[in-house]
């Protein structure tokens, strides 16, 4: 007996099947038509060349009245996937893999080998069609497509035991943390190659602070191998670009924007603790935001019911901190407080170390004396850098003051003394959720993003690739500034969770709904970004 024809076996099943309730009229035509066809996936195929050769054609395909045009139209961006460099990079199928096929003859099926790096996307995608393609609207189907053929196609290639790159993300940072090893065991050469097959591969990364935090670290691993060919920022960290660069971090991102502001509350709580006075004197080591000091003029204006307040602000200038910018600062700052009605005394100074005294700043009795840290301490060396330990030295001087309290906001982050390997994972936890709270919520926000980027590049290289005085980014963890607090004479003043809770209502519902979070902690408040703290604001006095 003669065979029947495959069409008319297909046609027989048709007629057996049973149509879902839900599907439409043209989606019955549409499936009708492709199962006829001896390859369906052929077919589907040559419309699409055909598509892709008249896609810049102003005119209408000549097949746009087929009937697998409305399906070849959901489906072209899938179809675009089989030959992307994506797909063909994350999935390595060796040559003599065998797929096996929905094509059959007679009534026997055929096994097609698989060409390497070659996606079979297009053959399951007729099955994909007919199976679920009825279950969802036109309009959803190019989203599904999307989003789970990546994915099914992983899974699929896995069962034919084909070494399949899992995680994009995991590569990445197993590869970097290999060429560290091998940099803390002096295979320098080893470090190289792998960092030199890094540099040529394109980076796999999908989510973009992840991607930027992969380019940092290979950058500072290259800078520690070869720092010559590659030098590590060190006078870069003095520059006004840099400086430009912490300014747009301090107020891209809510972990340091709130520092400043519970260092702004507690000065305020200090100065409410000698009602006799109204007047308040902040000493001021580095003016990282200047937005810091719009606010607490403005909660001076607020509190001073009929008693005009006053503030002076007396800072320091440094090589980071130059009299012509301070003194621009000062001159904003004095328009806005003649409009507030605040009185603003703004001095600079340019002084020694050894010569800070309640003389030399102008300190008056009759004024409460605070003293503002915020993102100081961790720029000046230590014991460990330097015999004469300026860190230590500064906070004995600001001891002398007798000030009535001492803001201290600093980075949480083990990367002083902490062994080259520790430093290159504290690096990578805590400048990736860095990096990800700085999202812009704005268009315009995007200029200081990316500048705060930039100022991030550079901080995570100088910890990553250098050592001794070329090391400025020397940030340590709370528990160690505690310490070293205290062997400094001062005593820790707890904020409280009542400041926690007050610092709350300067985060809008975007950074709340973003993982930023605000908790009181062994006597500080801890500002936090995905679960990992970043900064943490304490008083002392």
């Amino acid at each position: 007996m003669q065979k029947p024809k495959q069409s008319t076996r297909l046609a027989s099943s048709m007629e057996r099947f049973t149509w879902p309730k839900n599907l439409s009229s043209s989606r019955k035509r549409t499936i009708q038509n492709l199962l006829p066809a001896q390859n369906p996936t052929k077919k589907l195929t040559n419309l699409f060349d055909a598509h892709s050769q008249t896609s810049n054609d102003t005119g209408q395909p000549p097949f746009v009245d087929h009937p697998v045009a409305n399906v070849l139209g959901s489906v072209s961006n899938t179809l675009s996937l089989s030959s992307s460099d994506q797909f063909n990079e994350v999935v390595q199928v060796p040559s003599n893999a065998c797929v096996r096929s929905e094509v059959s003859e007679g009534s026997e099926s055929i096994n097609t080998p698989l060409p390497r790096k070659t996606s079979n996307i297009r053959t399951r995608l007729d099955q994909n069609l007919i199976d679920g393609g009825h279950q969802r609207g036109t309009s959803d189907q190019k989203s599904i497509l999307n989003s789970k053929l990546p994915s099914r196609f992983l899974e699929e290639s896995e069962s034919i035991n084909t070494p399949v790159q899992r995680s994009p993300v995991s590569w990445s940072r197993q590869s970097l943390m290999e060429a560290a090893t091998a940099i803390s065991e002096d295979r320098a050469d080893v470090a190289w190659e792998i960092l030199t097959r890094l540099s040529a591969m394109p980076n796999p990364v999908v989510f973009y602070s992840e991607q930027k935090l992969m380019e940092y670290m290979l950058s500072a691993l290259k800078s520690r191998v070869s720092p010559i060919d590659n030098p590590p920022p060190v006078a870069e960290l003095f520059t006004e670009d840099h400086l430009l660069s912490a300014q747009s971090l301090y107020e891209r991102s809510p972990c340091f924007t709130l520092g400043f502001m519970a260092a702004n509350l507690a000065i305020l709580e200090a100065a409410s603790e000698q009602p006799s006075t109204n007047k308040l004197h902040l000493i001021e080591f580095d003016i990282g935001l200047e937005e810091q000091y719009r606010d607490l003029l403005c909660e001076l204006f607020r509190r001073q019911a009929g008693n005009q307040s006053t503030l002076k602000i007396t800072t320091l200038a440094d090589s980071f901190n130059g009299e012509e910018r301070l003194r621009m600062v000062g001159n904003r700052l004095s328009k806005l407080a003649a409009i507030m009605g605040v009185r603003l005394v703004f001095n600079v100074v340019s002084q020694k170390l050894s010569e800070l005294s309640r003389d030399s700043l102008g300190c008056e009795p009759n004024e409460v004396l605070a003293v503002n840290l915020s993102f100081k301490l961790y720029r000046v060396p230590d014991e460990s850098v330097s015999v004469e330990n300026p860190r230590n030295e500064l906070l004995r001087r600001v001891k002398g003051l007798a000030p009535q309290v001492v803001m201290l906001v600093e980075q949480e982050m083990n990367g002083n003394t902490a062994p080259f390997m520790v430093r290159v994972e504290e690096a990578l936890a805590y400048y990736g959720a860095l990096l990800a709270s700085l999202q812009p919520e704005f268009w315009w926000a995007e200029l200081k993003r990316v500048r705060a980027e930039e100022g991030l590049s550079r901080r995570l290289r100088n910890t990553v690739a250098c050592e001794g005085v070329e090391r400025v980014e020397r940030c340590e963890v709370f528990g160690k500034w505690r310490a070293r607090m205290e062997m400094a004479g001062f005593e820790l003043k707890p904020l409280g969770q009542e400041l926690a809770e007050a610092t709350k209502p300067r985060l809008s519902s975007y950074w709340l709904s973003r993982g930023c979070t605000v908790k009181e902690e062994n006597g500080g408040v801890c500002l936090g970004w995905g679960g990992r703290t970043l900064t943490v604001a304490s008083a002392w006095h």
